[in-house]
């Protein structure tokens, strides 16, 4: 028996979630299960690394499965491409050791969520970004994301569903930025802001959450100072609301070597 590793990439809208569910709704696993069974006639069940929510994008997730198959490692990923939908892509893989798995290895994922931040909506974005016509500060978001980076706990940043053992994580990186762009037709600015958040690892909706609290700093709802407060109350209705599922995407996943270097496995 054979273990491979696969890269995945996927448009998440329209899924629900990464995660194979009994209700029988398409997910990225479950793709992943029908296209492996038709190459292999094996079947196979792949399990992933991060389980994303419905509506959640990524470039970069990781899965893996055990075949019988002499397929080579590195052959999986067009073979299965040709049997997938267009709105899931391998774009690598790998064979590794039978007892690997990338949930259980020190890893450091990166999200991005990203705004459209413009009088009116794009139909152009409106999959990959969360549009709002309120006018953010930028700066306060920034300042107030400072307070989340490093060791804490996270439980008002996580769904109340959440059922982790603990809701102590790490934050290695947390950024705000925001990209001009033109001006629309009637000369409104336009410009889309990015949350970009590394982390060793991530509860329930946490990003989502992290988003929709810096998005109400950015509107004056929330101080920046008030960050360390709402991390001290350990309660979900401290922190604001879950930002939307279409601005989020799984945009890195790099492993650590024993010296805390980061690589890429692929």
């Amino acid at each position: 028996m054979r273990r491979i590793l696969l890269t995945v990439a996927y448009d998440g809208t329209g899924y629900s979630g990464f995660q194979a569910q009994k209700s029988g709704a398409a997910t990225i696993e479950g793709e992943l299960n029908t296209a492996l069974r038709a190459l292999t006639g094996e079947e196979i069940t792949v399990s992933g690394a991060s389980r994303t929510d419905a509506g959640v994008h990524a470039l970069c997730n990781q899965a893996v499965f055990d075949t019988e198959s002499r397929i080579p490692g590195e052959k999986f990923a067009p073979a299965l491409n040709v049997r997938l939908p267009e709105a899931v892509r391998v774009t690598a893989s790998r064979e590794v050791a039978p007892d690997f798995h990338p949930r259980f290895v020190p890893t450091v994922k990166t999200y991005e969520y990203r705004i459209y931040n413009a009088r009116i909506a794009s139909p152009l974005r409106r999959l990959y970004t969360f549009h709002s016509y309120t006018p953010f500060d930028v700066g306060k978001m920034e300042e107030a994301a400072v307070y989340l980076a490093g060791e804490h706990d996270f439980r008002s940043f996580c769904s109340v569903y959440t059922q982790a053992r603990t809701t102590v994580r790490t934050i290695t990186d947390i950024r705000v930025s925001e990209e001009k762009l033109p001006d629309d037709a009637e000369g409104r600015p336009r410009r889309e802001i990015v949350i970009r958040v590394s982390g060793t690892g991530f509860l329930y909706n946490m990003v989502r959450i992290i988003a929709g609290t810096l998005m109400e700093v950015g509107r004056g709802a929330v101080l920046p100072g008030q960050m360390p407060e709402i991390l001290a109350a350990c309660d979900r209705r401290a922190a604001g609301p879950t930002a939307p599922a279409c601005g989020l995407t799984l945009t890195d996943y790099r492993y650590v070597e024993d010296d805390g270097s980061l690589f890429d496995k692929d």
